[in-house]
């Protein structure tokens, strides 16, 4: 995954493990890997506690799926920015490193309770973090965790929309643009969903392979 943090100062580039693995585990094949870490507990957790105080970073994203469970269904929407552009997500991430001396860097999202906007699809969401705020979050030698957490809390209820996508994205060999296109409404025909399902897959729709209707 890629992530933003700070190097010497300085904004830098990084690719890492999504699952942070915290220092302290000695086999991480018996380690849960955690994708995502409770902002009401980084500063307590033992898995959280260092990396909120020295190791935190940002996630940068053009948005982010969540699902609403619809009775046995779970429904999955896409979130973005209302205004377009990106967003940062609060992170946090460690180094392990093994008997032999190899190292493996990893980090995890920080969530926090959802705002108003997204409570009707679930009750979490990414703390997202606004740009004048990227350095203050960022700098864990100048900014201790404790003061830090106060960027933990549900972004602005103007700030995202959320829309249905296509049941399509519940599978990871799917992978495709059309994976964060609008749903057919609940009254489209069968076939209008077909085919909004074939682009989703990566497969062409019937036009593309010859059919006159």
């Amino acid at each position: 995954m890629p992530i933003v943090r700070l190097s010497e100062g300085v904004r830098s580039f990084a690719l890492v493990r999504w699952g942070l693995i915290p220092a302290w585990v000695k086999d991480p094949r018996s380690f849960s890997l955690i994708v995502n870490a409770r902002g009401e507990s980084v500063l307590e957790r033992p898995a959280f506690r260092n990396a909120m105080q020295r190791r935190r970073c940002l996630f940068p994203a053009d948005g982010f799926y969540e699902w609403r469970q619809d009775g046995n269904t779970r429904r999955p929407y896409f979130v973005r920015p209302r205004a377009g552009g990106p967003l940062a997500f609060a992170g946090l991430w460690e180094t392990w490193m093994g008997p032999n001396g190899e190292e493996v860097e990893t980090a995890a999202i920080v969530t926090t309770r959802a705002n108003r906007t997204l409570a009707p699809i679930h009750d979490r969401m990414p703390v997202v973090i606004a740009p004048e705020a990227f350095d203050f979050w960022l700098d864990g030698r100048k900014v201790d965790g404790e003061t830090a957490a106060a960027l933990i809390a549900p972004a602005p209820d103007p700030l995202l929309e959320a829309y249905e996508v296509s049941p399509a994205v519940n599978r990871a060999a799917n992978d495709s643009p059309a994976l964060i296109e609008p749903a057919p409404p609940a009254g489209s025909d069968a076939r209008d969903r077909e085919q909004a399902s074939r682009r989703a897959r990566g497969r062409p729709d019937d036009k593309a392979q010859g059919s006159l209707f």
